[in-house]
């Protein structure tokens, strides 16, 4: 079973989002989405500044396997983007829930957060598109 830390809130798309303390939501894709890619070699981040609805594409990982889209958890703007995936792009296979971390939104509406999902309902999802 994948890591699912019961601090983070999910999306049905694998993004997960750590709400932190200045109000910005920090923002990467889950073990379990990572897992499915295999050996990441490229992130394409959005840029700084950049506004975005929910659910929007703003960025795109690529594996050996495959490239996924990333989708916008919470509309917003992008606060900051992990630059060290540029040199780093396997950071999220190794640590997807700290350094794979991929960007920083500072949301629209802070009370969107509460619509995303926890950590059981993200499992039970992962477990039910296994079966």
């Amino acid at each position: 079973m994948s890591n699912v830390p019961d601090n983070l809130k999910y999306k049905k798309t694998h993004e997960w989002v750590q709400p932190l303390d200045d109000g910005t939501l920090r923002v990467g894709i889950t073990d379990h989405a990572q897992d499915l890619l295999g050996d990441m070699v490229y992130v394409e981040l959005p840029e700084v500044g950049q506004t975005f609805q929910t659910g929007e594409e703003c960025g795109v990982v690529e594996s050996v396997k495959a490239a996924s889209d990333l989708y916008c958890p919470v509309a917003g703007e992008i606060v900051e983007v992990n630059e060290a995936l540029a040199q780093n792009p396997e950071a999220p296979n190794k640590d997807p829930y700290g350094d794979g971390w991929i960007m920083r939104i500072k949301p629209n509406d802070a009370d969107e957060v509460s619509t995303l999902m926890d950590a059981q309902a993200y499992r039970d999802m992962i477990a039910s598109d296994s079966d």
